[in-house]
């Protein structure tokens, strides 16, 4: 098992805690999650699958959560509005 911790642009609140541990979670490979909203940091522990890191970086890409700097835009942001709304509603 492998702890890897990276950072994320737009992550504001609990509704964005949810909507990323829930993005994250998919992931058959993930033992432990934490994250930080305070801190904007992921901490995940994953199972033996050495791309699933890669994975789960490109699934919070597309609800709007980047990895700290890499490409984030007003588009990406947007998504952020809208996948944190959607975790506060608890969809």
């Amino acid at each position: 098992m492998k702890t890897y911790t990276f950072f994320v642009e737009n992550l504001k609140c609990g509704g964005c805690v949810k909507t990323i541990s829930k993005a994250i979670n998919k992931f058959s490979s993930v033992q432990n999650l934490s994250v930080d909203a305070e801190n904007s940091k992921i901490t995940v522990e994953l199972d033996g699958v050495d791309n699933q890191l890669e994975h789960i970086k490109r699934a919070l890409f597309k609800i709007g959560y980047p990895e700290m700097g890499s490409s984030n835009n007003m588009f990406t942001e947007a998504k952020s509005y809208v996948s944190c709304a959607i975790g506060r509603m608890g969809i």
